[in-house]
């Protein structure tokens, strides 16, 4: 069975997160499938808007697979995986066509990064979110701080940091981390206000929003925050957090 699933039709190319045994979590060889299918996603005319999804109903993303990356222990081993990961999402943030993270299911760590690389984020109601690293003694490593002070207020966006908390759909609408709760109905007919429109008004109105943005300035601040967490993460406070956590 395939790690990640990439379905395009009605103009909308579906990339698909598919290790719902695993809650959807990223291993090796998601992050290279991730970097296959965008590949394939940038060389096709007819794709108006890109939906990152989870296989199932349970997650969206619970993040890095700990059962293959709690292998990982020195600060280089840390940062090599970071910085593949880190491509993958800046990839995501700079794609020229619109892009929206349907939460499905719960979305915790690098699930949420991964959401906050995307230009929306559609929840389904009873589900949960979180920035939860610093609970395993690390900080986000695959650039989601960066992405995530660029789409919210910074205030907002420090307190979820921080706090390392879970919340709901409801409480991420409020906070301007959700744009909309919608099941899978609902969403479809969300999509339909993008794909209704002729692809060049998209390219065009995308390419206003990225001009905000220096490419330069924020892979700078990525490297950063991929310093801080290959830092922290060879420290025997986040060793020992992962293992609480395998052995629970």
């Amino acid at each position: 069975m395939e790690k990640v699933l990439l379905n395009i039709e009605n103009e909308q190319a579906w990339l698909i997160l598919n290790r719902p045994e695993k809650r959807n979590a990223i291993d090796y060889e998601v992050i290279e499938l991730l970097n296959q299918k965008l590949d394939i996603i940038q060389s096709r005319q007819d794709v108006k808007i890109v939906i990152i999804t989870g296989a199932g109903e349970t997650a969206f993303c619970s993040g890095g697979d700990l059962s293959v990356f709690h292998l990982i222990h020195t600060k280089k081993e840390a940062k090599e995986m970071l910085l593949k990961m880190a491509k993958v999402l800046e990839r995501v943030f700079f794609l020229p066509i619109p892009t929206v993270a349907y939460l499905n299911g719960t979305a915790v760590g690098g699930g949420c990064e991964i959401a906050t690389a995307c230009d929306f984020r559609i929840a389904k109601r009873n589900i949960m979110l979180g920035f939860i690293q610093g609970k395993l003694g690390i900080t986000t490593g695959w650039g989601g701080a960066t992405y995530l002070l660029e789409r919210m207020s910074q205030q907002e966006a420090f307190q979820l940091l921080m706090s390392a908390d879970r919340f709901d759909a409801i409480e991420g609408l409020k906070k301007g981390f959700i744009q909309s709760i919608q099941d899978r109905e609902g969403f479809l007919e969300w999509l339909a206000t993008f794909t209704r429109q002729p692809l060049g008004v998209l390219l065009a109105y995308k390419q206003r929003v990225l001009a905000q943005h220096d490419r330069m300035v924020l892979n700078k601040r990525v490297l950063e925050e991929i310093e801080d967490c290959s830092t922290l993460w060879e420290t025997p406070l986040h060793h020992e957090a992962v293992q609480r956590f395998i052995d629970k």
